[in-house]
């Protein structure tokens, strides 16, 4: 097996800054595929930057919390009928046993997925924001909806511990370990849901703990640290940290992780160790 890297930036559409960096780490960078919010503020900008970046694989970046509504009407998952709720855990319990719930989902789920087929964009991976795409009964709806659009692959966002410590020390040690015990249950389901629906996975995952903190320093320990096999790093790069009614939080370093997407240390250091850069496209 050889060590193959998937470099994905996540919420492209959500505002420019976001775009440009984008189409920077691609041009210029380790970039190799971004996750595009359909209903974003700056999703038509991104849809014309990928459509003039052939090779940047592009995906749907799901969203059931955190962002604007694709789908018409107010829900339990869209409370002002304009705006996706910001609770997890409340929209996670409504889904799963609420039939209003399920049903404001599946709306949800087949409006973004009618807006994605709607730009032509070849559909390569999905992920989800916040990862909400982990839940098992949206899961299920995406790759309903996903796979007759020719959906290929979808990212599994674990992290091992030993892998995870490895690349980043003893930092945030504690929500590594829980993540590593807790999570296995949730990836081991979806593993079997994609392998049932004919989707490629990555085999491993970084990015979920260091979320908005990619240094160069970091993404430089995980090249050297990469297992053999597809690992996918997950990241949000923007050229700044942006601002506005879906925006991440103040502290993160955006401008921080495309610099590191970009730096020449980066670049050689993949060329030295015979890294493979892919898309998700070409997992399956």
């Amino acid at each position: 097996m050889t060590k193959r890297l998937i470099v994905t930036a996540d919420d492209f559409g959500m505002s420019m800054e976001v775009n440009e960096a984008v189409e920077e780490a691609h041009r210029n960078g380790i970039l190799t595929c971004a996750s595009l919010v359909v209903a974003g503020d700056a999703a038509e900008d991104a849809i014309k930057r990928a459509k003039r970046l052939p090779d940047l694989g592009v995906g749907l970046h799901l969203a059931i919390f955190g962002a604007r509504a694709s789908a018409e009407g107010r829900s339990v998952v869209a409370p002002d009928g304009k705006n996706l709720g910001y609770s997890p855990v409340l929209a996670g319990s409504a889904i799963m046993v609420t039939p209003g719930g399920r049903r404001a989902a599946r709306r949800e789920i087949a409006a973004q997925f009618e807006a994605y087929r709607k730009t032509g964009l070849e559909l390569g991976h999905l992920d989800g924001h916040w990862h909400c795409h982990q839940h098992p009964a949206v899961l299920a709806m995406a790759l309903e909806y996903g796979v007759p659009l020719g959906l290929k692959a979808l990212r599994v966002p674990y992290e091992p511990f030993g892998f995870s410590r490895r690349v980043a020390g003893t930092t945030k040690t504690g929500a590594r370990l829980g993540h590593a015990i807790f999570g296995k249950p949730l990836t081991s389901l979806m593993r079997l849901m994609a392998c049932k629906a004919g989707v490629a996975v990555n085999d491993t995952f970084f990015g979920k703990i260091d979320d908005g903190f990619i240094s160069e320093e970091l993404l430089l320990s995980l090249l050297a640290n990469l297992p053999e096999g597809a690992t996918e790093l997950g990241l949000h790069p923007a050229t700044e940290t942006w601002s506005g009614e879906h925006c991440p939080p103040a502290h993160w370093k955006q401008a921080d992780e495309l610099a590191a997407l970009t730096s020449p240390k980066v670049r050689a250091e993949v060329a030295r160790q015979g890294i493979d850069l892919i898309r998700w496209a070409e997992l399956a």
